[in-house]
C-alpha cells in the first residue's frame, strides 16, 4: 500500500509520478491533494488498476483518490458529516476483512486560524472511523498534518506552536492511537530519527533534510501483527512529500 500527497497530481504526472506508480506496483495507491475536478486529467494507469475520486467542490484545492487492483465490496465518500464533506478529502472502500481509507486531513493553516475547525473535523473522523472498526479491522492513510512526537520533525523547539505541531493536534492523534490504532512506521521503528515525508520547498529544507513526518498508515490494533514493513520514500520527488508505504499481510 502506497500514500503520496502529490500537491497538485497534473504538476507530479509532469515530474515522474507515472513511473513511480508503474514501479510500485501497489495493491492500493493513494493520493492526497489532487487538487482537480473530474475530467481535468487523462491518467493513464497500468492494466488492472481502477480509480476512485473525491474532488473537491472548489477548484484546484484538497481532494483525493485510490487506485487498487481489488474491487471493493463498497465505495464511501466522505464521512457523513455535511460541514466536512465539501473538500473530497476521505474515500473508504470496504473489503470482506477490512475497510481501507484515505484521508486528507485539514491544515490548521497560518495563524492556527483553522484550528478550531481542525479539532471539530479530528473527532468526527475518528467518530467515524470508530463505527467501521465496530464491524471490522481498519486501515487509513494519508497526509494527517501532524507530526505526532518531537522525533517526528527536524524542529520541535521553533515549531510549538505552529500548525502541524501544536498541543491541541498532536493531543487529537493521541487520543486516536489510545482509541485501539497503531502507527505503522512507529511500531516498527520507534526511536528511528531523521525520517520525514513533508519539507518546506523554502530554504533548501529538502536538502538538509530538515523535515516533517505527516504522512501515515494508521491499522487497528487488531491486526498490527499483520504488518510486515513499513518505509518512507524520500529518494521519490515530484511533491513536497514523498510516498510512504505500508507491507501488511490480510
Amino acid at each position: 500500500m502506497i500514500s503520496w500527497n502529490v500537491n497538485g497530481l497534473r504538476a507530479c504526472v509532469d515530474k515522474g509520478f507515472t513511473d513511480f506508480f508503474k514501479e510500485a506496483g501497489a495493491d492500493f495507491f493513494c493520493l492526497q491533494e489532487t487538487k482537480l475536478q473530474e475530467g481535468q486529467i487523462d491518467l493513464e494507469l497500468p492494466e488492472g488498476y481502477k480509480g476512485y475520486w473525491n474532488y473537491a467542490e472548489k477548484k484546484g484545492y484538497s481532494g483525493t483518490a485510490i487506485f487498487t487492483k481489488h474491487e471493493p465490496i463498497s465505495v464511501a465518500y466522505g464521512i457523513g458529516v455535511d460541514e466536512h464533506d465539501h473538500e473530497g478529502r476521505v474515500i473508504t472502500l470496504e473489503y470482506d476483512n477490512f475497510f481501507f481509507i484515505t484521508c486528507y486531513t485539514p491544515n490548521s493553516q497560518d495563524e492556527l486560524r483553522r484550528l478550531d475547525y481542525r479539532m471539530k473535523w479530528e473527532d468526527d473522523f475518528l467518530a467515524y472511523i470508530n463505527g467501521l472498526k465496530k464491524k471490522k479491522p481498519v486501515i487509513f492513510c494519508g497526509d494527517l498534518n501532524v507530526a505526532h512526537q518531537e522525533i517526528d520533525l527536524k524542529n520541535p523547539k521553533t515549531n510549538r506552536r505552529n500548525a502541524g505541531f501544536t498541543d491541541e493536534e498532536r493531543g487529537k492523534m493521541t487520543d486516536l492511537l489510545a482509541s485501539g490504532y497503531v502507527d505503522s512506521f512507529r511500531y516498527l521503528y520507534p526511536d528511528l530519527k531523521d525520517a520525514y515525508s513533508w519539507w518546506s520547498y523554502r530554504f533548501h529544507a529538502r536538502e538538509k533534510n530538515a523535515g516533517w513526518r505527516i504522512d501515515y498508515f494508521i491499522v487497528s490494533d487488531d491486526i498490527k501483527d499483520k504488518i510486515t514493513g513499513a518505509s518512507i520514500h524520500n529518494e521519490i520527488y515530484g511533491s513536497d512529500h514523498c510516498p510512504v508505504e505500508l507491507d501488511i499481510e490480510l
